[in-house]
């Protein structure tokens, strides 16, 4: 365990552990977190990670974690970490399992008083037609040929085939496509897993929410993002499913064997690795990539089912605000101590917040900072926060990415009773229609922290602005 005392506080909500802690630390490892959360901190596994990470080969500047940090694989959830272009490192624990993973949020022209009288059909037709759950299976049966192109082409494929616009491409990162993406590099059996999965939620804490905005705090930034108060949303919160599993399953067994090669030593071999210019490093970095695109179809293809179902109830359609993912590696530019420098950036369980003026924004978020959409815990609250040119300095354009995990999910199912969460919940206004009650009892809002201090810390680090806070009353999970 890590001794508060060992900890630099460099202002209100930012710590850190120099680099003399351990003599294996490459840079220092810094910490976004109120003092109450950092002592919570401070009982678990997280900041262990957070310091192992610190060592990896090429890491730039600082390794960080965001105030929804909890234990992950290898790298700490909330995690984020630069490494130099192109022979850094890059690796499969500093992405996630579930590749992509990530929210997008609807926009429609309804306000509460609208939906309100038919909360219980809504939630029952979007669990009907979004199927959720282990295993399930989507709408699309794919070739071989046709899923090659989906991993190649991301959300670009569902839209030439009829499951969207050609606007909804320019609001998601990305355009919902990484371009380095190479479906010969993930393997037959990973296609194999993800070939009938297009259009599906998964399980764990993935779902369709339907959301009324109900508070505003920055009038011009909801405005230039066409929100309002009383407005409803929808999130859509999945990821690649059993694909981006099988991919990183495969890559991470593949750099483990490889460590020896490269002279690579690790504290912990839950954080293989390779150069991103060896064959290992490349060929992983391209299938994440086509995992990537296969996330971004998924989230185009429940789109489609979203809209099918708010047409068929409301006769009215939905827009996408933005699409952001949470478990990603990206090639970005960087202000390093050297200057503005290429570097792998990873993000796991974190969200890239880039700031005004930045290049890879849509035109018409260049004077606003990407929207950042941060899910909070079932039947609490989720917000939509705006990226800031400070977060560029701090944290390599990055925020936090949700609530974050508190307590297990075996530590929440011997607290909640999911017959009682769901009760509880139906009092509250919010409609859950859900595949199994033990799943609500994991996704307990008791499992979570408190999302709203999560924001807080980022607002006071200057790492986003708040623009709007959202309140469920429909949840669909797997």
């Amino acid at each position: 365990m890590i001794e508060k005392h060992i900890l630099r506080r460099l202002s209100p909500v930012l710590w850190e552990i120099p680099k003399t802690y351990r003599a294996d630390m490459q840079v220092p490892a810094r910490i976004f977190a109120s003092e109450e959360m950092l002592n919570d901190v401070l009982n678990g596994r997280s900041l262990e990670q957070l310091i192992n990470v610190s060592t990896l080969p090429g890491i730039q500047k600082a390794a960080l974690v965001m105030p929804d940090v909890h234990e992950g694989y290898g790298f700490p959830i909330g995690g984020v970490a630069a490494m130099s272009y192109p022979n850094g490192v890059v690796s499969p624990g500093g992405i996630g399992y579930d590749i992509n993973c990530g929210v997008r949020l609807l926009k429609s022209n309804l306000t509460l008083h609208t939906v309100n009288h038919h909360q219980g059909l809504l939630a029952k037709r979007l669990y009907e037609e979004v199927p959720s759950g282990v295993g399930q299976k989507g709408i699309l049966k794919l070739s071989g040929k046709q899923l090659d192109e989906v991993l190649t082409k991301g959300a670009l494929w569902m839209v030439e085939k009829g499951y969207g616009q050609a606007e909804d491409l320019s609001h998601q990162e990305s355009q919902g496509c990484m371009q380095n993406a190479d479906c010969d590099v993930v393997s037959e059996y990973a296609k194999e897993r993800g070939k009938n999965q297009l259009g599906t939620l998964g399980s764990g804490n993935h779902f369709v929410e339907v959301d009324q905005i109900a508070e505003v705090f920055d009038e011009h930034l909801a405005s230039s993002f066409g929100l309002s108060l009383d407005q409803m949303v929808v999130l859509i919160h999945c990821g690649s499913r059993g694909l981006g599993h099988q991919v990183a399953t495969d890559y991470v067994r593949t750099m483990l064997q490889s460590l020896s090669k490269y002279n690579i030593t690790l504290p912990d071999r839950e954080l293989a690795c390779a150069p991103l210019s060896s064959p290992e490093g490349t060929n992983y970095f391209n299938a994440m990539a086509a995992a990537a695109n296969f996330a971004w179809a998924n989230r185009q293809l429940i789109t489609w089912e979203v809209r099918n179902v708010w047409h068929e109830l409301f006769s009215e359609g939905l827009t996408i605000l933005y699409d952001v993912a949470h478990n990603i590696a990206k090639i970005e530019e960087h202000d390093i101590d050297t200057g503005v420098s290429k570097v792998i950036v990873h993000r796991k369980g974190a969200t890239r917040a880039f700031g005004p003026s930045h290049p890879d924004l849509a035109p018409e978020y260049q004077g606003t900072g990407q929207p950042v959409i941060i899910p909070g815990s079932m039947g609490t609250a989720s917000y939509v926060l705006a990226g800031t040119t400070e977060a560029m300095k701090q944290s390599f354009g990055s925020s936090c990415h949700g609530a974050g995990r508190r307590m297990s999910r075996h530590q929440a199912m011997r607290r909640v009773s999911g017959k009682t969460l769901r009760t509880d919940l139906e009092r509250q206004g919010v409609f859950v229609q859900a595949g199994s009650v033990k799943g609500l009892a994991e996704e307990a809002p008791v499992a979570y922290k408190d999302v709203q201090d999560v924001v807080d810390v980022v607002v006071k680090a200057g790492i986003a602005k708040k623009v709007v806070r959202l309140r469920p009353i429909v949840v669909v999970k797997g």
